[in-house]
Order: C-alpha cells, then structure tokens, then sequence
C-alpha cells in the first residue's frame, strides 16, 4: 500500500512523506533506473537475471551512503545499531576493560558476590527482599573510590550510598541487572549466585559478568524504572549511537540536538508535557536516563550538576573516563 503525501513517512523519520522519503526515493529510482539503462545499452547480452544483481548492487551502494542527519552513518549503519541483536553489533568493538574496580555497577557486583561465595553461594535477603544492611554499607563506602566522589551530593539523595537498598539506587540497579543478566537469583528468603556464575567468578573474577551485565542494561532493563517520568519512550534502541556522539565530543546540547534531528519522531513522543517543551523533555529524559543513570552508573563518564547564571542553563560537559574508551572503540569510515 503507497504511502500517501501527507502520511508520516514509514522510514519513522516523523516527517511527512511528501517531505521525506517520497522526493528521495524518486530521485533515486530515478537515477537508478538511468545507470540500469546505461548498463544494458553497453552490454546488450545481460540477462535478465544479471541486470537484477546490478540494481541490487546499485540499491546496497545507495544504502551504504553516509546520511547528514545521522551524523555521517549510512542506513546500514543505523539499522544495525538500532535493530541488531548485541552480539551483533558492527562497527563498534565491545571489550571488557582489564581494571573495573572504578566502575559502580561492577564493584557492587563484586560486593554481592563475594559475600555469597562467604556463605556457600547464598546469603539472607531482608523481610522486604533487599540486600542485607551489610553489604549495603560496605557499598557506601565505596563512593570515594569512584569519580563521581568529586561532585559532592548529600546522602539523602546520593544515588551512590544510603542506608538501605531502598535509598541506594545504583546498587539496587546493580542487583537488578544482576538478575536479569542471570547472575543471581531470589529463593526462599535468600540470593543465591547460579553454579555456572560461581565458576566463572572463580575463574575470571568480575571481569566475566561485564558483557552480560552490559547486555541486560542495553536490551533488557527498564530505563525508566528509576525516574518519575511517566514517558515511556524507549531510548534503548539509540543507546550506541548517542554513546559513539556523547564520546566524540562531550557536549549533552549537542547530544540532545543530535538526536532529534536524526530521530525527529521522538520530539512528537515528547510533546504531551505541559511545562517543557518537547526538546526540554527529551534533554531531560536522555541526562537522566542516559547520561546520570547508565553511563554514570557504570563508570564510563561523570557529569557535573546542573547550574544556572541569571536563571539561564548553563551547557553541560560530560568527561569521557578510561573505562569508556577501553571498553568501546568505534570504526565508523566515513567519519
């Protein structure tokens, strides 16, 4: 079924088709039809059958053109971070970096799991289901050993320590990913570390659980579950690519700027809130999700706190820490 002129466009860019896809893709059939023409008239004995493989060709050189709103990616490139699987993600290296001891998510994992290994590979869970009160102050005495120690943040709403679990957001997104990546597992009042884990744990130490844990963060958790935010856009699905932008430059405006124009559709998901406009929306939405509550959660950058000169915002810089660089190298070509 054609899309009609003013029908949104089915690439899901939130334009109208007449704006979009619709001029593009005439001119390209257009122009492929011309070298497809060309092509014949030079080599009058191709068959039918050959002349399908040249269009074919011509249709996949078309697709590997860098686009100006992805910020130099091709279609290809972008349908491969936004719709393949983890394990199958291009043009990007994921590796385990060799010391996570910086790392929030993955020291609290180590806490976890060393005081199972203590207890024969399980320990009591409180009446509520939370982690044990010990382990939730051996994790808030972590905090000086990571770097977002250098903005300092009271304890009652430091999301790096706390009393108990309940106040202690990135240990309890630490024990929920560790769930969801199958780590762990809650039985009969107690967490208990799977068999296999444990032999991993032993062998490899905490490096073995960083892809996992990664993939449960990027494809399975909920970003939204710790914010008040009842937008249920799913930014998951830009993860990679507002990494490799945020990791090129820094800058969180440009960050935001980027995404709406390579998403433009996403602005329409924001544009039911009545006291932001719907960029404002989406900057809050990708600095809480995104930025605060994954990339910081995980040690890969810190972010100061938001501050105002004559109640005008001041542009936020994140700094990109060594655990980020060793854990993703890019390879995009037509950069």
């Amino acid at each position: 079924m054609k899309s009609v002129r003013n029908d949104p466009c089915p690439c899901g860019s939130g334009k109208k088709y007449q704006d979009c896809c619709m001029n593009s893709a005439s001119k390209q059939h257009a122009s492929m039809l011309d070298d497809i023409e060309q092509v014949a008239a030079m080599n009058p004995n191709l068959s039918l059958d050959e002349l399908n493989i040249v269009a074919e060709h011509k249709m996949q050189a078309a697709n590997n053109l860098p686009v100006p709103d992805f910020c130099g990616l091709s279609p290809t490139q972008m349908a491969n971070w936004l719709y393949s699987p983890f394990n199958e993600l291009e043009w990007v290296t994921i590796s385990t970096p060799e010391d996570l001891s910086r790392s929030p998510v993955m020291r609290y994992l180590a806490l976890i799991l060393d005081e199972a290994m203590q207890h024969g590979g399980s320990f009591k869970a409180t009446t509520k289901g939370n982690l044990p009160t010990k382990l939730v102050r051996q994790a808030s005495d972590e905090l000086p050993q990571f770097a977002v120690s250098r903005y300092p943040t009271h304890i009652s709403i430091n999301e790096y320590c706390g009393t108990n679990e309940d106040k202690f957001n990135a240990l309890h997104y630490s024990r929920v990913l560790a769930e969801i990546a199958g780590i762990i597992y809650r039985r009969s009042g107690r967490y208990h570390v799977k068999k296999t884990a444990q032999k991993q744990y032993q062998k490899q130490g905490i490096n073995a659980f960083f892809i996992p844990m990664l993939e449960a963060a990027t494809v399975k958790y909920n970003w939204g579950y710790l914010d008040g935010w009842e937008h249920a856009m799913d930014l998951r699905k830009f993860w990679l690519f507002m990494l490799w932008r945020l990791q090129s430059h820094g800058s969180v405006d440009q960050l935001i700027e980027e995404v709406a124009t390579a998403f433009p559709n996403v602005l329409l998901e924001c544009s039911s809130e009545e006291y932001l406009s719907p960029s404002q929306l989406l900057g809050t939405l990708i600095e809480s999700r995104f930025i605060d509550r994954f990339l910081q959660f995980w040690g890969f950058v810190t972010i100061e706190r938001k501050r105002y000169v004559s109640e005008t915002h001041v542009p936020r810089k994140v700094d990109i820490l060594p655990v980020l660089k060793q854990a993703f190298q890019f390879n995009i070509d037509n950069q």
